[in-house]
């Protein structure tokens, strides 16, 4: 059986891209107000945008726009005697606070893509002069699929971002998903966080807040050793690292990324750590989950010990991977013991 082959995408800016060469083709043949649509394409990538309708309005009258309707500054394009006005439309988010690649009261759309409409824009008008155009990006309930991303969180209000680098979705690349927690990570270093939380699920994610702002907590998914790469790289100062025992015993036994795809426990090595460090026989058979070895060495008074271990070699993998990093490890069950 042959495997299947994974399918590419577009991102949202390549998608807004193409809409305002239409509508400017359009637009130059018509000279009135033009509206373009399109669904961004479906791909095998982890991404919440697939299948989103993006609108492109583009006219010579301010008035025919449908904006996001927080006040926001317009990106504006001069080419001999032509100026383009981009706006954010409905469903697209307007920047408010500092951090991100785009400056606070702008509209969410990123440089790459920014720059690609604008370099169309001085291309198709060369041989016109005194053409003003105002223009908006628009997404189709954008402002509920921007509750699924950590949009408000970084004060992207009011819609999804208008993102892409390359143009092209990676079929489960995760691109997306680890573009955002670099967002996210650069958003909190510029906000003078200077210990920042990495977080494994909800549970983690919600006892993290009882010590910190959400702005310096980020929900890292399965992706460990990346998101402490991009940490490295943008020199945090600190971090803490929050996850279940399970997740955490996956990370002392080297996964770089703790999703299932990636790999299982080898109860087998776990069962020889507790004997070397603890003194202690486990039962794996009986056992067979990492909830169930906890429960019995609970029995046997070494449940601490045993949290001790895992964070002890959890924190020496990371330090393997990854010199010179300020992280701590710490396992969401031991946080009575470390004073949580």
């Amino acid at each position: 059986m042959s495997e299947r082959v994974l399918k590419k995408g577009y991102t949202t800016g390549a998608h807004a891209h193409m809409l305002f060469i239409k509508a400017l083709e359009s637009f130059l043949v018509t000279r009135s107000t033009v509206h373009c649509y399109t669904t961004k394409m479906d791909n095998d990538d982890l991404d919440v945008t697939k299948g989103c309708e993006i609108v492109f309005t583009l006219t010579c009258s301010f008035e025919e726009l449908t904006l996001n309707p927080i006040i926001h500054k317009p990106f504006v394009c001069e080419s001999k005697g032509n100026q383009l006005f981009l706006y954010a439309g409905e469903g697209v988010g307007v920047v408010t606070k500092k951090g991100l690649k785009v400056s606070a009261g702008f509209p969410a759309i990123n440089p790459v893509p920014q720059e690609a409409i604008f370099n169309t824009f001085k291309k198709m008008t060369t041989n016109i002069k005194g053409l003003d155009l105002f223009a908006c990006i628009g997404v189709s309930n954008g402002e509920e699929i921007a509750k699924q991303t950590a949009n408000a969180k970084v004060g992207v209000l009011g819609g999804i971002s208008i993102l892409g680098t390359t143009g092209i979705v990676k079929p489960i690349s995760s691109s997306a998903y680890i573009d955002s927690v670099r967002t996210e990570i650069e958003f909190a270093v510029e906000n003078g966080h200077k210990r920042l939380y990495f977080t494994l699920g909800n549970s983690a994610y919600e006892q993290a807040k009882r010590h910190s702002s959400e702005e310096a907590i980020i929900e890292i998914g399965n992706f460990v050793y990346d998101s402490i790469e991009i940490a490295k790289h943008l020199k945090v100062q600190e971090v803490v690292f929050l996850c279940g025992i399970g997740k955490m015993t996956k990370v002392y036994q080297g996964f770089k990324n703790t999703h299932n795809r990636f790999g299982v426990i080898d109860f087998e090595q776990l069962k020889q750590d507790i004997m070397k460090t603890l003194h202690y026989e486990v039962d794996i058979e009986a056992t067979l989950t990492v909830k169930g070895v906890s429960q019995e060495l609970e029995k046997q008074g070494l449940l601490e010990a045993f949290y001790d271990m895992v964070t002890q070699k959890a924190n020496q993998q990371i330090a393997y991977w990854h010199k010179d990093v300020n992280i701590k490890a710490v396992i969401l069950e031991q946080k009575e013991v470390l004073g949580w």
